[in-house]
């Protein structure tokens, strides 16, 4: 009887390990998958363009916020919540607002409790755990310029695509299609985006001005207010296209010739801010007595914070003068 069982039993273990892999794959795929982040990354472009009604960004706020009752409460609490949505998706990155939050925390708390473990003091503590909790925001700042200025800089190729596609008689949509197939990222992704905006029945107008939100580029506001007044007063689109190309070509290369001509001035801002700290060194190498009086004598650590106060408002002023607008 117990041998004729076995069979049994044994086909009934292979079934219910077999179901619970193929659970463990589906809840995976759900929720961790390419193509659940891929529908999260639309869902938060789309909050981030802002052309969805209250109930809509409503139901959105919630799909972005949603780990638990608490999150959702806290996420609540945070004024400009959609600006600061617009950030995230403007960087480039697959952080959702709690893991922004999550982050930051993170690193002002280790910088917090680190610091006093070390026997600091408490407003030294809170120093570090503020420098430590804007390393996530530095983090994003830099990855929004790097995508913005990639963006630009592929710009001109997609809109010569979408005046050739014009030229052979396609519509708008099938451009904007076939530059968000043709263009690498971030250039595809943001021209897919919009054309599937419109194919789901967002107008032409609301989703380019959702491209223009979505992407704070001044080239970017020049094509969509281009075909914004054509659709308006018609005219060749494909001639103001080549035109505005053309434009952004030579804005960005009399931007490369700006910065060649102002290399030397921010060399001489880097050596300038890093010479105190490397002759501050040498002289604590060569006579520590001498130069510890800047940290021991009430007078040396007054000079110290005055020094650095200047050297903080010249690093800024010299950043203001070589950086210059083209």
């Amino acid at each position: 009887m117990g041998e004729n069982l076995f069979p049994i039993v044994l086909l009934l273990v292979f079934v219910a390990v077999f179901v619970a892999i193929e659970a463990g794959y589906l809840w995976w795929n759900s929720t961790r998958g390419p193509e659940k982040r891929r529908m999260d990354r639309r869902l938060r472009m789309i909050s981030a363009g802002g052309a969805v009604d209250s109930a809509e960004m409503s139901v959105l706020k919630r799909r972005l916020t949603s780990n638990g009752p608490a999150m959702e409460r806290l996420m609540a609490a945070i004024p400009r919540l959609s600006s600061l949505d617009r950030f995230l998706v403007q960087s480039g990155t697959e952080w959702t607002l709690p893991n922004f939050l999550v982050y930051t925390g993170s690193f002002a708390a280790l910088g917090l409790f680190g610091t006093l473990l070390t026997g600091r003091p408490l407003p030294f503590a809170i120093v570090v755990a503020l420098a430590l909790g804007m390393l996530p925001t530095l983090y994003l700042v830099h990855q929004r310029q790097k995508r913005l200025k990639r963006f630009e800089s592929l710009l001109p190729e997609a809109l010569d695509l979408i005046g050739r596609s014009l030229r052979a008689g396609h519509a708008l949509p099938s451009a904007l299609q076939m530059a968000g197939s043709e263009m690498p990222d971030p250039v595809g992704e943001e021209f897919r985006q919009t054309f599937d905006e419109i194919n789901f029945g967002i107008s032409a107008q609301d989703a380019l001005q959702n491209l223009a939100r979505r992407v704070p580029s001044t080239d970017l506001g020049f094509f969509v207010i281009a075909v914004l007044i054509q659709r308006e007063s018609g005219g060749d689109l494909s001639e103001i296209l080549s035109n505005i190309s053309g434009i952004i070509r030579e804005r960005l290369k009399l931007f490369g010739k700006v910065r060649a001509l102002s290399a030397e001035g921010r060399f001489s801002g880097i050596v300038l801010i890093l010479l105190p700290f490397a002759a501050a060194s040498l002289l604590y190498v060569i006579d520590p007595g001498f130069m510890s009086l800047l940290w021991t004598d009430p007078t040396g650590i007054l000079f110290l914070k005055g020094g650095l106060v200047f050297m903080v408002v010249g690093a800024f002023w010299m950043s203001r003068i070589v950086r210059i607008r083209v």
